[in-house]
């Protein structure tokens, strides 16, 4: 007899083996590594964005970034937002913060510094790159984006991801928009 709260002595009992657990739920690698996105992005010091990408290879985490202000420069979290206002083809006016620097080039330039190649590598992010960050990306050599969500502003660069042949996958079609856009 198997007292209370002890384990049984093996799986031959008919019960579980000590330490089974079948109601755990493991998380693929892409919902995994999204979650230790979700995690990066708490170091984000711009409160419009805290987004946030981990750059993999293998299964291995070779460099990670957030949106922030560039080494040793005040972050918006300091001393506020530093918007502009840009004009789109149709005449409309979207306010951007140009203070930091997004998640994704965070994470190349990372890379760059510390000499680690990301040529062929995954990138997990919060939402489709914007353009510019679309064109490093590019020519970074990422093979593959996974991103949470849409930005609303992506049309561009999934037409350039596609040219370029590079694997995005979207896990929701929610668009994500930021506050003081408009």
């Amino acid at each position: 007899m198997i007292e209370r709260n002890q384990p049984p002595a093996t799986g031959d009992e008919g019960g579980l083996v000590y330490g089974q657990n079948p109601d755990h739920q493991r998380p693929d690698w892409d919902e995994y590594f999204l979650q230790v996105m979700d995690t990066v992005a708490t170091r984000a010091n711009c409160d419009r964005g805290r987004a946030a990408s981990v750059i993999v290879k293998d299964k291995r985490i070779i460099a990670t970034g957030y949106v922030g202000a560039p080494a040793g420069l005040p972050s918006c979290d300091e001393v506020g937002h530093l918007i502009k206002v840009a004009y789109d083809e149709r005449g409309g006016q979207h306010k951007h913060c140009v203070r930091t620097t997004h998640a994704e080039a965070n994470a190349i330039a990372q890379a760059a510094k510390h000499g680690t190649a990301i040529d062929g590598a995954t990138i997990y992010i919060r939402m489709t790159p914007c353009l510019d960050c679309t064109k490093l990306l590019i020519n970074a050599g990422i093979k593959r984006i996974v991103c949470r969500k849409r930005y609303h502003a992506d049309h561009d660069s999934i037409d350039m991801l596609t040219q370029a042949g590079i694997d995005l996958v979207v896990m929701s079609q929610e668009q994500l928009t930021y506050d003081q856009m408009a």
